[in-house]
């Protein structure tokens, strides 16, 4: 016997049925969108930015960061070297504080050394001008530490007089948050150490 309540019951059921199949759709839906949400965090974790070739990096353009690690690196290497070692009297303040943020306290540490020794004292006495003429470093990735040896030769002229050198510095890199403009590839050099310094051959111009 049908009685009023007989349609309700079924509109009550039918609503029942809409209702969770929504509930569990819905929860799906969020379960698929932070599945995907941490794989794209997860891949874009392994991204960094564009290198152009001249070693400098160009933000907001992602490519896979193992692929140019050593390039970045190398931009790195290149970059702290031609702050620290290519100075004169104008510049070397302002090239010494942009090399600090290249590095930890062992470059710190390694500029109060020379500081102290009068290296700069005499820079800016005899008007000494260092130039870099090429830089060669050589990566080493092994279980996640990036270890390097770089080969810098530079020149040191004091009016006619020119003496070319040879250095060899070693150490380590970390990879840190990046800094735009103070350090735009994210490493840090650690353990930085002088391993030689050899003078390759002296030159003194004569005027007629």
């Amino acid at each position: 016997m049908k009685t009023p309540y007989t349609n309700i019951y079924k509109v009550l059921r039918t609503n029942r049925f809409v209702v969770l199949t929504v509930i569990i759709g819905a929860s799906l839906s969020m379960i698929a969108s932070g599945f995907f949400a941490y794989r794209i965090f997860k891949q874009s974790q392994q991204s960094a930015f564009v290198i152009n070739d001249q070693g400098q990096v160009i933000p907001l353009q992602l490519i896979e960061h193992r692929e140019n690690l050593e390039v970045e690196a190398k931009a790195h290497l290149e970059m702290f070297h031609r702050y620290f070692y290519q100075i004169n009297a104008n510049n070397f303040e302002r090239n010494m504080e942009k090399a600090l943020w290249l590095g930890d306290n062992s470059i710190a540490e390694l500029y109060r050394q020379k500081k102290a020794e009068g290296i700069y004292n005499r820079l800016l006495q005899y008007s000494l001008i260092q130039k870099i003429s090429a830089i060669h470093s050589e990566i080493s990735l092994k279980n996640g530490e990036i270890n390097f040896m770089t080969t810098t030769r530079f020149s040191i002229t004091r009016g006619e007089a020119t003496d070319s050198y040879e250095i060899k510095t070693s150490g380590q890199l970390m990879k840190v948050d990046r800094n735009f403009p103070h350090n735009p590839h994210g490493l840090i050099i650690k353990n930085f150490y002088e391993q030689s310094l050899t003078k390759i051959h002296s030159h003194e111009s004569t005027k007629e």
